[in-house]
């Protein structure tokens, strides 16, 4: 049985192709598009599904759409009734868009496939699942523990149809929700609201308020407990609406909000002052304390012994370690795809086990390493002979080399200190790259930390990077035991990894701080001495398992800058065209694209492009 899912028409669309529970392709819409957070209909990810199983659409069971469009509906009409007449301005723009698009979503999702099968029962054959449904589904289904063993799920973010957060206990094919918090109340629009009045832009830069947490001092979060959020022990929360604005302005926040932290909200790409610093610290903390308590009731609610999560909040990696630590369960498995891209993986997942009455235990799926996600390598790949044709059509000079050259000439140009874009094998699904659309680097210079966020990612300079580490060199460079293939957890540098700081280092401040050498991997230690993690295992990414071995061969260290290939507001890259672009438009020094290996200086500079100004800022 193939199970379509698909995400769409609120941001990051996606679609996921399931072959009896097995998942065989997911993608986002952006990265064909390379349109940042695109959320139109994913055709070109549709597309791409249907290729990589070699069917038409008529071959397809069923094609499951992410939500339910009528209780969104719903849902806003009913907010709108009840702070009536506030929000007229947000009404009057928001409904002619619902009445035309959004809410005959059947009719738009039946006309944009009917171009893959006009043959397709869109009548019998198009279900739809609700949001935290499909999050809950993508959780549980792929994770370790549905094989064997009972494990609660825990979902959260923004909003869905009416829930925020959801509880929900899977047993072999079923998922029972158990509870849920409802809009307006919702832990995924409080981070956001900091986000916004910390000038970045909601629904792309929460991870930015995650990593600017650590140069401040939570000094604001007693206040935000006593004003903005009533936290109860079970981690049930409810917001002062008073302060925000998401329900009916166009605006996250309010002047209350503002008046309450002591200045004004931040303009984009404003000065970073250490008030906002401040504030994004108060924010993550009262974030974390949410999610431990929310996580502690549900443990001693259901008895389980592992938790799995999904949601956009479950990418916040510094509140997942506080579970993992917090030890309420013995086992935690995060969805890579958390947000709504991962939605369309659910919705199939969930198509497949709970509507098409799936096996008793999801035992179809194929696991590699600790689970049923593949490493999240689902994207396109492409053949070496396609490879080559393509890097010639674009004029690139490159030379083909045996494996064991390839990863001995990248080794020895990152011990180099220089750059190295890293294009290899399926493309990754999730927000995050893993070793197979990365840009690379030595994490032994306290310098590679600015080089890289100034003149090749072309972003903020406080932004940290996270560092990719053999699996079992782990607890040698870090404060962690077992996996994290997908950068969802942080951990402390090892305390013998740690440097001694000097008088004058311990006297810097704020971003200041990042000048002072932490640790032996100063390029991906942060000032608080933590790291957002990702263990690399010769099962899942033999390729990138054997160059993080070769260069531990030439220098004793194990680790290496893993961030995404792209740069500030551009998709991470697809094909070998985009990674050549980014390649000749940025600073990065070498390019190895399967087994090519193309070197700036060789390159016609006549290709060469003023590359950052041709992308948005995110």
């Amino acid at each position: 049985m193939r199970i379509l899912g698909i995400s769409a028409f609120y941001h990051d669309s996606a679609a996921a192709l399931v072959r009896d529970g097995q998942i065989v392709a997911a993608a986002q819409e952006e990265r064909f598009s390379r349109r940042k957070h695109d959320a139109r209909f994913p055709r070109h990810a549709v597309s791409y599904c249907l290729e990589r199983e070699g069917v038409p659409l008529e071959a397809i069971d069923y094609v499951v759409f992410y939500e339910k469009p009528f209780l969104k509906f719903e849902r806003l009409l009913e907010t709108y009734l009840a702070f009536a007449p506030h929000g007229l301005r947000s009404f009057a723009m928001a409904l002619p868009l619902w009445i035309r698009e959004k809410l005959f979503q059947r009719k738009l999702l039946r006309n944009a496939l009917r171009g893959f099968g006009p043959g397709f029962d869109f009548e019998g054959r198009l279900l739809f699942a609700e949001h935290h449904l499909s999050h809950a589904a993508s959780a549980y289904y792929p994770s370790p523990f549905a094989m064997n063993q009972a494990a609660a799920v825990l979902t959260m973010d923004g909003v869905g149809e009416w829930a925020t957060t959801s509880a929900a206990m899977g047993r072999g094919n079923r998922l029972e929700v158990l509870r849920e918090i409802h809009f307006p109340h919702s832990l995924g629009l409080f981070y956001s609201a900091f986000t916004y009045y910390a000038g970045f832009r909601v629904n792309s830069g929460e991870y930015k308020l995650m990593g600017l947490a650590p140069y401040g001092d939570p000094k604001y979060a007693g206040l935000i407990r006593d004003r903005l959020i009533d936290v109860k022990e079970d981690g049930s929360f409810h917001l002062d609406l008073d302060y925000f604005d998401y329900c009916t302005g166009l605006a996250m926040t309010n002047r209350r909000f503002e008046e309450l932290l002591g200045a004004p909200r931040r303009p984009a790409e404003g000065k970073l002052t250490q008030h906002y610093a401040d504030v994004a610290a108060s924010a993550q903390a009262v974030v974390d304390e949410i999610v431990v308590r929310l996580a502690r009731s549900l443990a001693a609610e259901t008895g389980a012994e592992a938790l799995c999560m999904a949601g956009g909040v479950a990418l916040n990696c510094v509140a997942n370690a506080k579970v993992l630590r917090d030890g309420a369960f013995r086992r935690l498995w995060i969805q890579p795809a958390a947000g709504d891209a991962g939605g369309a993986l659910g919705a199939a997942l969930a198509g497949f086990h709970l509507y098409a009455g799936g096996p008793d235990r999801p035992g179809g799926l194929s696991y590699c390493g600790s689970d049923g996600m593949q490493g999240a390598f689902l994207g396109p790949d492409f053949a070496q002979p396609e490879i080559e044709q393509r890097l010639r059509n674009v004029g690139a000079r490159f030379t083909v080399l045996p494996e064991e050259a390839l990863l001995d000439s990248c080794a020895a140009a990152l011990d180099r200190q220089q750059v190295l874009g890293w294009f290899q094998g399926r493309m990754e699904f999730g927000p995050r790259a893993l070793g197979n659309r990365s840009i690379l680097a030595d994490p032994r210079q306290a310098a590679m930390q600015s080089e890289l966020n100034l003149k090749v990612k072309f972003r903020e300079s406080f932004r940290p990077f996270a560092p990719a580490v053999l699996r079992e060199d782990v607890s040698d460079w870090f404060e962690f035991e077992g996996d994290s293939p997908y950068m969802l957890l942080v951990a402390g540098v090892a305390e013998r990894r740690r440097r001694p700081l000097t008088e004058d280092e311990r006297a810097l401040k704020g971003f200041d701080a990042l000048r002072a050498m932490r640790s032996e991997v100063p390029a991906v230690t942060h000032v608080d001495y933590s790291a957002r993690l990702q263990t690399v295992d010769r099962e899942t990414n033999p390729r990138f398992h054997a160059l993080l071995s070769r260069f531990k061969q030439r220098t004793g260290c194990p680790v290496l800058v893993n961030t995404s290939f792209n740069i500030r507001g551009e998709p991470i890259v697809c094909t070998p065209e985009d990674a050549f672009r980014c390649f000749m438009g940025t600073r990065i020094d070498w390019l190895a694209i399967g087994d090519c290996l193309l070197r700036k200086e060789e390159q016609d500079a006549s290709l060469q492009s003023n590359y950052a100004a041709t992308v948005a800022p995110d």
